[in-house]
């Protein structure tokens, strides 16, 4: 017989999350260990907030929020919030019941800013990599690393000279802004929307853009990232940013191996690495110049694995870009933009966790 679409409200409510998510979603895997991850954290989090004064969101449901948010694509955290309210998966991995309230999207954002101020995305990342699982498969000798362009949050009608010379906006929120003709650079203009921002271009012909950069260091057994900053966009930034990454990778008693693209292929950056015990394999930049790599590393058969292993760092980056929304900064200035990276790093780590476990188990 045909059932019947009256709605009829119930007094008490007997849902258990538990049972309403299957057994081998792979959200299990990743909340076992985000769980474990966040219990090591419980001191780091209590330097950051008050013992008096009244209780906020804890910050393990506020970084379980945030790891959604990364997996789901959820543009912002307003909308993020109003899929907790009414997804049942949502709330499951956050951690609330059925019956309770969810948080309003303005004191979501004024709590995230504690954990925004308090390095904990950095920590979080090291903490989940700690893990004695995730640990095993990690390797210790091999890495690669590169870098990416994250757009600021600025337009560029905001790069505007230092001295406060030019023509005003047109009157208007955002009026517009006639720099036809100027000679603008990061040495006489700076924007007045994120001042840490840079004008950069990602090559010849391409246009330049208000940006960061992002970097990373991955392990090239499994592919999982293992250190991972932001900074100011300039030419010499993937170098330094590598040498900060690696250098607590290195091992005075073993060869540990680094790969990189063509933009590291540089006499200071080879000579660096090789102070501190790590083969430089790099991709040989010939182009109307000499190599800084010679016959010493290019011969070896594991040169050539390296480079194309090092490839698997730019799913990273596309997986952010694409999914976690990091295409375009949400945050102004580099401490915050530094945060959203490296969180968006472990966020990606925890995505490929599962498979990797699944198929070690």
């Amino acid at each position: 017989m045909r059932g019947s679409d009256g709605v009829a409200g119930s007094l008490f409510s007997y849902v258990d999350l538990e049972k309403r998510v299957r057994a081998d979603h792979p959200l299990r895997v990743i909340r076992g260990i985000v769980n474990e991850t966040l219990t090591d954290l419980s001191g780091e989090f209590d330097a950051l907030y008050s013992p008096f004064g009244r209780e906020s969101i804890p910050p393990e449901r506020l970084l379980r929020a945030l790891l959604l948010q990364a997996f789901y694509s959820i543009r912002s955290e307003r909308q993020l919030v109003e899929r907790i309210e009414f997804d049942l998966l949502f709330r499951w991995f956050v951690g609330l019941g059925v019956d309770d309230p969810v948080w309003d999207a303005t004191t979501f954002t004024k709590n995230r800013d504690r954990l925004l101020a308090g390095d904990v995305a950095m920590k979080f990342l090291a903490a989940v990599l700690a893990r004695p699982k995730v640990k095993a498969l990690l390797s210790t000798e091999h890495f690669s690393v590169d870098g990416t362009l994250l757009e600021a949050w600025a337009s560029m009608k905001s790069f505007r000279p230092k001295d406060g010379s030019g023509p005003p906006p047109d009157a208007g929120r955002n009026g517009e802004q006639d720099f036809h003709g100027q000679k603008r650079s990061n040495e006489t203009h700076a924007s007045t929307t994120d001042p840490d921002a840079r004008l950069y271009r990602k090559g010849r012909g391409k246009e330049s853009k208000l940006s960061f950069m992002g970097h990373a260091l991955m392990e090239n057994r499994n592919g999982l990232v293992v250190g991972a900053v932001a900074t100011r966009a300039s030419g010499h930034a993937e170098r330094l940013a590598a040498l900060h990454l690696m250098q607590p990778r290195a091992n005075p008693a073993k060869k540990v191996t680094l790969a990189g693209d063509k933009g590291f292929d540089t006499q200071d950056f080879v000579a660096e690495l090789r102070e501190i015990n790590v083969t430089p394999h790099v991709a040989q930049n010939i182009s109307g110049r000499r190599s800084a790599i010679d016959g010493r590393t290019t011969r070896h058969p594991g040169y050539e694995v390296s480079l194309r292993i090092r490839k698997r760092i730019e799913e990273a980056f596309g997986w952010a870009k694409t999914v976690a929304g990091l295409r375009k900064a949400r945050h102004r200035g580099l401490p915050k933009i530094d945060w959203q990276f490296t969180f968006a790093m472990a966020a990606y780590n925890l995505v490929r966790l599962p498979k990797l476990l699944d198929a070690t188990s």
